[in-house]
């Protein structure tokens, strides 16, 4: 059985440790490797679940943790984000995937959001197939912000929206 659980700033070692799982498991579906999140310590993980509005989860299999996935407050026209979003090979297929993208989805209601976004790699055909599968559909190409640079050889990222009505 699939349970889940919202994150607080106590638990930065969960998702530090998801997080890192996630990034050595599959670096071609994060935008930002490894080698950008290992540093920091402590205070870079904490500070990851302590932003405003945001909303992160933890998804467990037999109490085992298998899958995060975090919501930020886009837009202050109702927008919100969903990002992170990872399961482990070992669960995948399981719909721990599903469980994590309706928990956003309801959060991002709860919050007053009206669309959902998201970013993907065009190369991640698992994750675009899900994500159709879920009613997101293309809006445009994401341009790295100007003040951020990608990882080396990151590609442009394909935005993804869904209405919430």
């Amino acid at each position: 059985m699939v349970t889940l659980r919202t994150l607080t700033t106590a638990d930065w070692p969960l998702w530090r440790d998801l997080r890192l799982a996630a990034l050595t498991d599959a670096p071609h579906a994060f935008r930002y490797g490894l080698a950008e999140w290992h540093d920091g310590g402590e205070q870079r993980w904490h500070a990851r679940l302590h932003l405003p509005g945001a909303h992160h989860v933890a998804a467990f299999l037999a109490e085992e943790p298998v899958g995060l996935v975090g919501g930020l407050r886009g837009s202050p026209d109702g927008v919100r984000e969903l990002r992170s979003l990872w399961v482990a090979p070992q669960a995948r297929g399981r719909g721990v995937a599903d469980l994590l993208i309706e928990e956003v989805e309801r959060w991002a209601r709860s919050t007053g959001g009206t669309a959902l976004h998201l970013a993907v790699l065009p190369a991640n055909a698992p994750a675009l197939a899900l994500y159709r599968r879920h009613g997101f559909t293309p809006v445009t190409p994401v341009t790295p912000a100007a003040s951020v640079e990608p990882a080396a050889g990151a590609a442009e990222e394909v935005l993804l929206s869904k209405p919430l009505h």
